[in-house]
Order: structure tokens, then sequence, then C-alpha cells
């Protein structure tokens, strides 16, 4: 009788634990699937590579979830947010006035470098900012008149509303006085046609720059997150993930994309794609 009294409390014992064992699965299934939905990005094309890199890794640690990024521009991307067409606003460059009395708020997520590029058969390596000045608001147009070779300057820049053209020309303080030849809608756009145009100069994300093209140095320093780093190279912008109001009053989806891009693996994903992590 003993004996088929323990075999029983044995039996009970082994249901009692396959049962909790079950509904310990089944609650850890049920948290591992519990982001489901949508999150909207939109604006600037030079945070393509951190918002596809940051996708990529939210997505697959969130199976449920499905990111949409769209490369519209800083100031378009800003505009969609306020008028609650998309969840995220990507700029990169801070906030105007007029946009966070719209409602946005600024959230840096990394920081940038802006490189001078010249096409690869450029002799120089090395220009003042005073220099970079004279070259955009059109007082140089040769490169023999820097040191360089008789050659014309073709000056390339964005488009009016590209968060890059917008902090280029507010750091070196030329807004509204560059002499354009050509205004480009995207990063690629301005890094294809310095690197096929004889004696062109541009600007593209430090993230950016490749073997296609040259990068300059500035006043003798060199365009790198350490020299950025260290206060010696002044071209370097924030990329801004605004959301409209405060992170806290934003959909779950949204605040686990923010609680993600400050975790471990998203620290990893900012600095894989070459960028700063903000202080």
């Amino acid at each position: 009788m003993k004996k088929k009294i323990v075999k029983i409390m044995a039996t009970c014992m082994s249901v009692a634990m396959m049962m909790g064992c079950m509904a310990g699965c089944g609650k850890e299934e049920a948290e591992s699937a519990e982001l489901s939905g949508k999150i909207s990005l939109a604006g600037s094309t030079s945070m393509e590579k951190l918002c596809e890199a940051m996708s990529e890794s939210f997505m697959e640690a969130n199976p449920g979830v499905t990111v949409t990024v769209e490369y519209t521009g800083s100031s378009a991307g800003i505009e969609s947010l306020t008028q609650g067409s998309c969840d995220i606003g990507n700029a990169s460059r801070g906030l105007k006035d007029g946009e966070k009395e719209s409602g946005a708020v600024e959230n840096i997520v990394a920081i940038d470098g802006i490189a001078v590029i010249v096409d690869t058969e450029n002799s120089l390596s090395d220009l003042t900012t005073e220099q970079l000045v004279k070259v955009y608001t059109g007082e140089v147009t040769n490169w023999s008149e820097l040191g360089g070779k008789d050659e014309a300057i073709v000056v390339i820049g964005r488009e009016a509303g590209s968060g890059t053209r917008g902090a280029f020309e507010e750091i070196l303080e030329i807004e509204d006085a560059c002499k354009y030849a050509q205004e480009l809608d995207s990063t690629g756009g301005v890094l294809a046609k310095v690197s096929s145009t004889p004696g062109a100069i541009g600007y593209i994300s430090l993230d950016a720059v490749d073997e296609t093209i040259k990068c300059i140095n500035l006043n003798g320093v060199a365009a790198t997150e350490e020299e950025i780093k260290a206060g010696n190279y002044q071209l370097y912008r924030p990329f801004v993930m605004a959301t409209k109001g405060q992170i806290s009053e934003q959909n779950e989806l949204v605040q686990a994309w923010f609680d993600y891009i400050e975790s471990d693996q998203g620290k990893e994903v900012v600095s894989g794609v070459g960028l700063i992590l903000p202080q």
C-alpha cells in the first residue's frame, strides 16, 4: 500500500513539474513574442547606414516588430513627424527652434563627423578653415590659388533642407552664402559626383567615406573619431532621432526602440557603423 501511495505521489509530482515547465515555457514564449507591430522612421539620408543596421539588429531581437525607414532628408523627416506621418523623425543636425515649437523632441543617438572630400587625383591633402570658406563662398575658384594644379574648383553640396548641409554651413558660418555648382539630394549622390568629377569638392557623412574619393584634412587635422572626441576636428554634428513629445510619452514599441539603442547591443551597432557614442 505504501509503495502504491509513493508511486502515486511521484506521478503527481512529475505531472506538476511538467505542467509548471509548460507554463514557464509558455510564459517565456509569450514574453519573447510580446512586442509586435510596426515602427516608422523618416528623414536624413546620412543616417541610412545607422538606421539599416539598427533596424536589422532590433528586428532580429524582436521578430514580431517591423521597422520601416524612408530617407527623405532631415527637414522632411521632422515635418513628417510633427504631422503624424511617422513615429520617429531622423535629422543629421540639431533641431531648429521652430521644429521644437511644433512638438519635436531632440534625442541624440550618435555623433558623426562631416568629411570634406575631393577626387582622388587632387594633389592637395589639407585645407584651412579659411580656405574652405573661400572655396564654398566662391572667393577662390581654382585649385592653383591654394597650391594645387591649375584646375577649376567644382563646388558640390547637398540640397536645401539637408541636415548635412545645414550643419556644414552653420559650423563654418556660411549659411545662404555658398556658391554651389550642383546641389544633390543624397550622401551617395555627392560621393558619386565628387569621385567622378575632376576638380570637385564636397562634404559627406564621415561614415560614408570610401576609397573612391580622397578625404581632406582640415587645419592639419584628419576627420577621425579620435580627433573629434579630442575636440580637434571641428566639422561634426549630432544624429537625432526625434519624437513628438518625450520618449516616455511614446507607445511601447517606440520606447523599446530607444531602450535598445541605449543597450549594449545598440551601442555596438552605433560603433560598428563608424559613429561616435554620445556622451
